[in-house]
């Protein structure tokens, strides 16, 4: 059990313990920095020293220059859009960067003047609390099991489900070569290297791999990344190739919304059904449910 799940276990016990005290008890023990502070997991700790690695080897918005197409899909949005890598940047860091003046929340409606409003936050990766969502309380065991991300970017799923989980595979598929760079860097220097394998390569040409994937997980990948038609095809040979059944696939956003711009579209039902997920488990005072309603588990039929 780890330190997570201890706590939410004795949570559940004092729960059932008959005591006028016991509300209060449990509040203090949800929302204690003391209490988080006794139990941070090594896991999330490596997960932070991996994440602070990796942001020094990237601008800000941890976008390269050779991302064109998401660079000019982000300045069209009709409000205006920050990246913010959320493996990168926790809401504390967020902070930090805002009260040092190298990044804000806000932007100005009238140039010369007080009027602002919120600036919209996209992120191309899990946060470390998602990665603990989804490892911990998505998918089930993974053990012996092979786990595919596409479009792996930062490696941050791969970290993750190294950590988190038992699978015996974990394999990113990476179509930067900077982004492969810095991810075998992290890998060789944690001593990833047993179970995680990045490959240099459009996912369109990874038909075997896809057919042998046990977990497929797709975190914003193709929107910011490809023309319209070019994300048909990549769907179409995803669904065509990722056809093993009971396979489960995690998306962020749900198929219905990453599809719903696209003519003709797939027949979603013939290929997987959506699966029930919980998504108020506590994972310590800085956990946030709503960030993990935008994950979803569909099942291959």
């Amino acid at each position: 059990m780890n330190f997570s799940d201890a706590k939410n276990e004795i949570v559940r016990l004092l729960s059932r313990v008959n005591s006028k005290d016991l509300p209060r008890l449990i509040d203090w023990m949800k929302n204690s920095d003391e209490v988080d502070d006794g139990l941070v997991d090594n896991q999330k700790v490596i997960l932070q020293s991996i994440s602070e690695d990796l942001r020094t080897c990237l601008p800000l918005e941890a976008v390269l220059s050779s991302e064109s197409l998401a660079i000019q899909k982000t300045q069209q949005n009709p409000q205006p859009t920050l990246h913010v890598d959320a493996f990168l940047y926790d809401e504390e860091t967020v902070d930090t960067l805002c009260e040092e003046g190298k990044m804000s929340r806000n932007y100005c409606l009238n140039c010369g003047t007080h009027r602002t409003a919120p600036l919209e936050f996209i992120s191309h990766s899990f946060s470390i609390l998602e990665l603990q969502f989804i490892f911990q309380h998505v998918l089930p065991d993974l053990t012996g099991r092979l786990v595919v991300d596409v479009g792996s970017r930062l490696g941050a799923v791969l970290y993750g489900g190294y950590l988190y989980s038992s699978a015996a595979r974990l394999v990113g598929v990476e179509i930067s070569a900077e982004f492969v760079r810095l991810q075998n860097m992290a890998v060789e220097k944690y001593g990833f290297s047993d179970r995680i394998q990045v490959i240099h390569a459009d996912i369109s040409t990874q038909d075997s791999l896809l057919q042998n994937a046990d977990v497929l997980i797709m975190n914003n990948v193709f929107e910011y990344f490809l023309q319209p038609n070019d994300q048909m095809k990549a769907w179409y040979f995803i669904v065509d190739n990722f056809r093993k059944n009971g396979a489960l696939l995690v998306t962020v956003p749900s198929l219905q919304e990453a599809l719903s711009s696209h003519q003709g579209g797939l027949n979603l039902s013939q290929w997987v059904e959506e699966l029930p997920l919980d998504y108020n488990v506590y994972l310590g005072k800085d956990g946030d449910p709503d960030a993990f309603k935008n994950v979803h588990l569909y099942r291959v039929l």
